[in-house]
């Protein structure tokens, strides 16, 4: 049934739809708009900071909630306000979040819709735009795997689309055939930069050919048309899993965001666009159609603005939160009760690589919905073959190929953690993680912080020197993310300690990045025992006790010092591996250092910026009327790792180590 009425600018289809129905998208529409009208006057008042503007998109957000089911993820952006309203959030905790009050879900520590909650199944957005649409990839692929035929679906706008993440999200979406719905909100401009700017097809949707999706144009302005379509495509999806990606064709009224205004905007633009109103159009359509008067509309229009004065009198009422320090270093991390499992006696002697897979081994045995996730990792069995035979022990959806795109896989691996599972990224080489570097530095690290939600995310980093692979296939660069709060960085250099921290780092569910350093793989053996057993992360080892010198070092450099030692038997040294370096076990090392009385700290890396700076100068800030001489750092060279033997050897510390160790023993 199509109804066109003289007074509406907008054609309906309304099929079968009720008018129960029909009034339920009204109300859901109307309720933000009034939000966002009350909004504005307190923007203008002071009472608010700022405000992105949904004016003249609502029948997007509302129509595809309701096209949704309740337990059904969705991932929205800062114009979706209908979002969070359908699915029937309080509006004071929506009004406490808009300004900072603990009522809201970040506890003053994220702002707007840069929120989730579990509750109600809606995972907010970053400032980063495109993380999402790979968090939407691993909430469905959770689904399927568990096979809940559920749709998650996530929005983005056309600005959005030019990132990578839109693109690697859409192609590991179209190649494992997750449920995803992929919402592109087509609103004319990115900020100021029309879409004739930003992109060079006709239309967004002809980009998911590209990927083998099937893809829809929707006139994102027609509350039914967004509701029906949308509602039989994602009921498809529940039969059929498989990625759709939809464009809906609407334009933003108001600025960017208040500030920015729209003068940028042609006024003949504005006009055509206002004459559209998916609000005003179908007010109109429900009276001619008499099934809206204008006594209801008018009992509508006063209940809704009586819950929103009532809810912003609450929020205002709210006492602003009061700083603890204790309260927020405690939440970057979900407290971890680390489980003691013991060593049994039986034993062999094997290589650290061994270590690494019986650990994978073991713990996807113990955990049975860990998945692992990699390039080249199943049949294969990875670049260094350490899940060889994986996949006839736990299939192909457990291990898991995956395209070269090391963002969406961090992604994909964060919506797993939203939907309840573990997961182990392994970076085929450490240096490849400046692709997937976002993500981890924005979004696993600071979830947990933001708004409660961890991620149970192991990401393994094959790394370091030494077996002439180059600038790009030999950095150790654990310094990139050891400053980075909400993340814990592993770095062991003994199989031993590989196997038990390796176990751990997958049993703790916050975000671990665990180094291996590759000329260990093969080169260092250890007895080891045979069962799982597991040791406790931020507890360094020492390995040698001595009065003379402290030693400090981690991953392959703890070998250079203990064969330094070696050759140089009259040195008397405590030499500390660190194994873990965030959390750092400073007691250790401070203990240490108070008893010689000298320190020099061994890295691999390059020396500026690296931990041993750290490292140096919090004993310099508690040790330092123990200290008999200055902290020492010896590091490799400011440049590049080059790939030729040479000048590989000259840049790695390890030449340097033994002259700048007697050095500090003679002050």
């Amino acid at each position: 049934m199509k109804v066109t009425n003289s007074s509406s600018n907008i054609s309906y289809s309304i099929g079968q739809l009720n008018n129960n129905t029909l009034l339920a998208l009204y109300k859901n529409m109307l309720k933000p708009r009034l939000i966002e009208e009350k909004m504005l006057i307190l923007l203008r008042q002071g009472k608010i900071s700022k405000w992105f503007s949904g004016i003249g998109q609502e029948a997007i957000s509302v129509g595809v909630t309701m096209a949704m089911e309740n337990h059904e993820y969705i991932l929205p952006m800062h114009r979706n306000l209908g979002v969070f309203t359908t699915r029937k959030i309080p509006l004071y905790r929506l009004f406490s979040q808009w300004q900072g009050k603990a009522s809201g879900f970040t506890k003053g520590r994220d702002r707007s819709f840069h929120f989730g909650t579990q509750q109600y199944k809606i995972v907010g957005m970053i400032s980063h735009l495109g993380p999402q649409l790979g968090v939407a990839d691993g909430i469905a692929l959770a689904s399927k795997l568990k096979n809940k035929k559920q749709v998650t679906t996530v929005f983005t706008g056309e600005g959005g689309t030019s990132e990578g993440d839109f693109h690697e999200a859409l192609n590991v979406a179209s190649v494992w055939q997750l449920p995803v719905l992929f919402c592109v909100e087509n609103n004319g401009y990115g900020l100021s930069t029309p879409t004739n700017e930003q992109y060079n097809c006709k239309d967004i949707a002809d980009r998911g050919l590209g990927y083998g999706i099937e893809s829809h144009i929707i006139d994102g302005n027609n509350i039914v048309e967004v509701y029906t379509k949308v509602s039989a495509l994602i009921a498809d999806i529940r039969k059929k899993p498989r990625p759709i990606l939809v464009e809906f064709k609407t334009f933003r009224m108001r600025g960017h965001e208040e500030a920015s205004g729209t003068k940028y905007v042609p006024q003949e633009l504005l006009d055509a666009w206002a004459a559209k109103d998916p609000i005003t159009n179908y007010q109109a359509f429900l009276k001619e159609n008499n099934i809206l008067n204008d006594v209801d509309e008018v009992k509508i229009k006063e209940t809704i603005v009586h819950e929103i004065n009532e809810h912003i009198e609450i929020a205002f009422a709210e006492e602003d939160i009061t700083p603890n320090e204790t309260t927020e270093l405690n939440d970057v991390f979900q407290k971890f009760d680390f489980q003691d499992y013991k060593c049994d006696d039986d034993s062999k002697e094997i290589r650290f690589i061994d270590a690494i897979s019986e650990s994978l081994k073991q713990s996807m045995e113990r955990h049975t919905d860990l998945i692992i996730m990699g390039q080249d990792i199943a049949e294969y069995g990875g670049a260094f073959k350490i899940t060889d035979g994986f996949v006839e022990l736990f299939g192909k959806d457990r291990i898991r190929n995956t395209p070269i795109c090391e963002s969406a896989i961090v992604e994909t691996a964060m919506g797993l953690s939203i939907a309840g599972i573990k997961s182990i990224v392994e970076m085929q080489f450490a240096d490849f993680v400046s692709s997937g570097f976002n993500p981890i530095v924005n979004y696993l690290a600071k979830s947990f912080y933001r708004w409660n939600q961890n991620a149970n995310v192991v990401i393994r980093m094959p790394c370091g020197g030494g077996v002439a692979a180059g600038p790009f296939h030999s950095q150790t660069n654990e310094a990139w993310f050891t400053k980075t709060p909400g993340l814990k960085v592993v770095y062991p250099a003994f199989p031993f300690d590989a196997k038990g921290l390796l176990n751990t780092a997958i049993n703790d569910p916050n975000p671990v990045l665990f180094y291996e350093h590759k000329e260990l793989y093969r080169s260092i053996r250890q007895n080891v025992p045979n069962n799982y057993y597991a040791l406790p992360l931020g507890k360094a080892s020492v390995l040698k006790q001595g009065k003379d010198v402290t030693i400090i070092s981690y991953g392959a450099a703890i070998h250079w010092a203990l064969g330094t030692l070696t050759e140089n038997p009259e040195i008397s040294a405590d030499v500390i591996d660190l194994r873990t370096l965030q959390p750092l076990d400073v007691e250790t090392i401070y203990n240490s250092v108070k008893k010689t009385g000298k320190a020099i700290i061994l890295q691999e890396d390059s020396l500026f910026g690296g931990i041993a700076s750290d490292i140096a100068a919090g004993i310099m800030e508690h040790c330092f009327k123990y200290l008999d001489a200055p902290v020492k750092r010896v590091a490799s060279l400011n440049t590049p790792i080059p790939f030729a033997k040479q000048l590989e050897q000259q840049y790695l510390a390890k030449n340097r180590f033994e002259k700048e160790l007697k050095t500090l023993l003679a002050f």
